[in-house]
C-alpha cells in the first residue's frame, strides 16, 4: 500500500511538473513570436513619421519628468543635464531629493546656480513635509526645478513631484537614467493619437549602460559589458522588455510599467491615490490601482507601450547589490498580487482577470517554488532509488534548450530591429553568456526568489535596500 502510494505520488509530480514547464514554455514562445510580429510593425510604423512636427505641434501635451534621488551624488549632476536637454517643447524637470545623506542636494545647487524660491505647493497627494523649493538662477535651466524633502522613500518622493507639477503628463524615472533625447516625442505620440480610447499610461524599453561611454548625460556608445553580473543581466532585461511586456501590451494586459520609466495621464494618477509609500512594489501597484480606477468607471482606455530603447539605466555590479534589487523585487509582487487579488477571474478585469494576473502569479510568484520544490522532491526521489532518470535528464535537456532559444531569439530580434550591440564580440558575450545562465545565475534568481518570500511573509525586510552606483563618469572610456 505504501509502495503504491509513493508510485502515485511520483506520477503526479511528474506529470505536474511537465504541465507546468509546457505551460510556460507555451506562454513565452507565444509572447516571443508575438512580440517580434508587434517590434517589426512598430519599425515600419515610425518610418514616414517626421517627430519635428510633434515637437511643435499645440496639441502635444504637456510633461513634468519627476526624478526622485536618494544618495546619488555620483550620478546627479549628469544626469540632471541629460534630463534638461531632451527635445520635447512643454517640458519640466521635477528632481526630489529624498531627504539624501550624502552631498547630492548641494551637487546640485552648485553645479545648476539654484536657489530657494516661494512655491505655492498643492498637496492633491499626502506627503512627507517639503523643505524647500529651488529654481535656477540660470535661463538656461529654466524648466528645471529640484525639491528637497523629508525623507519618505521613493513613492513619497514621486508624489511630491506629482504635487508640483502643473502638465496634464508626468513621467516617473528613476534619477540614474539617460534618456534617448527624442523619446517623450515618441512617448507622447499615442497621448496625442488616442481617439475612442483613453490612454492613462505609457511605457517604454529600458535597457543597461554598464561599461558603455556617457557624456554630459548622454550615451555615446554601447558596449555588452565584459563582467558577467551586469552582462546577464543585459539579457534578462532584453527578454523581458521586449519580448514579454511588448506582448502583454497587445492584449492590453500589462500589469507593470517600469519603475525607472514610465509616462502617466497625471489626474487619472492622482484621482487613484498617487503612489503607494507603504510598499517596495509603487510601480507595478499604481498601474494595477489605474486599471481599477477606469474599470470602475467603465471608460475604454489603453496603457500604451513603445517597443524602442528609450531609457538606459546602471544595472547593479555584484552579486550582493542585485540580491537586494531581486528581493525587493519579489517582494513587491507579492505585495501587488495581494493587494489587487480582487482581480483574479474577475470577468469585470476581462484580460487582467483572467490571463494578466493568473500568469504572474504562477510564472512569476510561484515558479521558484515550483523549481525548487520540484528539485527537493527528485534528490529525495534518488535517495529512495524511486527516481525516473530519463524523464529528469530528458525535462531537463528541454528546459535547457527552451532557456537557451529565448535567450537568442531576444537577442537576435533585438539585433535585427536596432542593432544596438554592433560589435561580433558583444554579440558574442551575449551568447556566451546565455549558454551558462541557466548553471550560473539562474539558481541564484530562484534562491534570491525564495528569500524575498520569506522575507516578506515573517517581515524580516521590509525596506528597499540600498542601491550602489558606480557613477558614469567611471565608465568613460
Amino acid at each position: 500500500m505504501f509502495q503504491q502510494a509513493i508510485y502515485y505520488l511520483v506520477y503526479f509530480f511528474q506529470y505536474t511538473i511537465l504541465l507546468y514547464s509546457m505551460m510556460v514554455i507555451g506562454s513565452y514562445i507565444i509572447m516571443g513570436f508575438v512580440s517580434a510580429w508587434e517590434v517589426y510593425k512598430y519599425r515600419k510604423g515610425i518610418e514616414n513619421t517626421d517627430f519635428r512636427v510633434l515637437l511643435k505641434s499645440p496639441f502635444a501635451p504637456s510633461i513634468s519628468i519627476i526624478a526622485p534621488a536618494y544618495n546619488e551624488s555620483a550620478t546627479i549632476v549628469d544626469n540632471v543635464r541629460s534630463l534638461v536637454s531632451l527635445h520635447y517643447g512643454k517640458l519640466t524637470v521635477i528632481v526630489v531629493n529624498d531627504g539624501s545623506k550624502d552631498d547630492t542636494l548641494q551637487k546640485a545647487i552648485d553645479a545648476y546656480d539654484l536657489e530657494q524660491v516661494n512655491f505655492a505647493y498643492n498637496e492633491q497627494v499626502h506627503t512627507k513635509p517639503v523643505r524647500g523649493v529651488y529654481k535656477s538662477k540660470n535661463p538656461a535651466f529654466k524648466k528645471l526645478i529640484v525639491v528637497d524633502k523629508e525623507n519618505g522613500g521613493k513613492a513619497d518622493a514621486i508624489n511630491v513631484g506629482v504635487n508640483v507639477a502643473d502638465t496634464a503628463l508626468f513621467a516617473c524615472i528613476d534619477v540614474d537614467c539617460v534618456i534617448e533625447p527624442d523619446a517623450f516625442l515618441k512617448m507622447a505620440k499615442p497621448f496625442m493619437e488616442a481617439h475612442d480610447e483613453k490612454i492613462i499610461a505609457a511605457g517604454g524599453i529600458v535597457w543597461l549602460t554598464n561599461e558603455s561611454e556617457i557624456q554630459d548625460g548622454k550615451l555615446i556608445k554601447l558596449e555588452v559589458p565584459k563582467s558577467y553580473v551586469p552582462r546577464i543581466q543585459v539579457i534578462e532585461y532584453i527578454r523581458a522588455f521586449l519580448l514579454g511586456r511588448t506582448a502583454w501590451s497587445k492584449v492590453n494586459g500589462l500589469l507593470l510599467i517600469s519603475g525607472a520609466f514610465g509616462l502617466f495621464d497625471r489626474e487619472i494618477a492622482i484621482a487613484a491615490g498617487g503612489y503607494k509609500h507603504d510598499t517596495v512594489g509603487e510601480d507595478m501597484e499604481l498601474v494595477m490601482r489605474m486599471h481599477s480606477h477606469m474599470r470602475k468607471l467603465d471608460v475604454k482606455y489603453k496603457i500604451a507601450w513603445i517597443p524602442e530603447p528609450l531609457c538606459w539605466t546602471e544595472a547593479p555590479g555584484d552579486y550582493n547589490i542585485l540580491g537586494r534589487q531581486r528581493n525587493r523585487w519579489t517582494r513587491g509582487t507579492i505585495e501587488c498580487l495581494m493587494i489587487h487579488k480582487e482581480m483574479c477571474f474577475n470577468p469585470r478585469f476581462g484580460i487582467l482577470g483572467w490571463l494578466s494576473y493568473p500568469y504572474w502569479f504562477l510564472a512569476e510568484w510561484l515558479a521558484p517554488f515550483v523549481e525548487a520544490g520540484g528539485l527537493f522532491f527528485f534528490i529525495i526521489m534518488a535517495i529512495f532509488g524511486l527516481a525516473n532518470w530519463s524523464f529528469f535528464f530528458l525535462l531537463t535537456f528541454c528546459l535547457y534548450a527552451f532557456a537557451l532559444w529565448l535567450s537568442m531569439f531576444s537577442v537576435l530580434v533585438q539585433q535585427v530591429n536596432y542593432n544596438s550591440y554592433n560589435g561580433f564580440k558583444g554579440v558574442m558575450r551575449l551568447l556566451f553568456a546565455a549558454f551558462t545562465e541557466p548553471f550560473i545565475h539562474h539558481p541564484r534568481v530562484v534562491y534570491w526568489a525564495l528569500k524575498g518570500n520569506y522575507d516578506f511573509f515573517t517581515g524580516k525586510n521590509t525596506g528597499w535596500g540600498e542601491m550602489v552606483r558606480q557613477g558614469f563618469s567611471k565608465e568613460k572610456k
